[in-house]
């Protein structure tokens, strides 16, 4: 069986509570765990099953350029390519 082809994506894990949130912005899609380790897991698992429900439903070109990802050639084959996410704390105004 060929090795399924991955990609590096930023996931933030962000802890609230009792529970830790993991997000992924170049997907816009999150899931929660009682642990990193967890959440983690769970992303894992919400990833295969976003792309298997955008590729079966044959709107993944429309999906991943909505979310700013791009196609591009790679060794003569298209692949997506995510958009660069950065984070920066920043200091911002907050209402009393």
């Amino acid at each position: 069986m060929p090795p399924i082809p991955s990609i590096q994506l930023t996931v933030n894990f962000i802890k609230d509570r009792k529970q830790v949130i993991a997000y992924a912005p170049a997907l816009d899609i999150s899931t929660v765990g009682k642990t990193e380790k967890q959440a983690r897991q769970r992303f894992d698992e919400l990833v295969r099953i976003f792309l298997k429900d955008i590729t079966d439903r044959n709107v993944i070109d429309e999906v991943l350029t909505e979310l700013g990802w791009k196609k591009m050639k790679v060794q003569n084959q298209s692949q997506w390519v995510p958009p660069k996410v950065t984070s920066m704390d920043l200091q911002v105004p907050i209402a009393a």
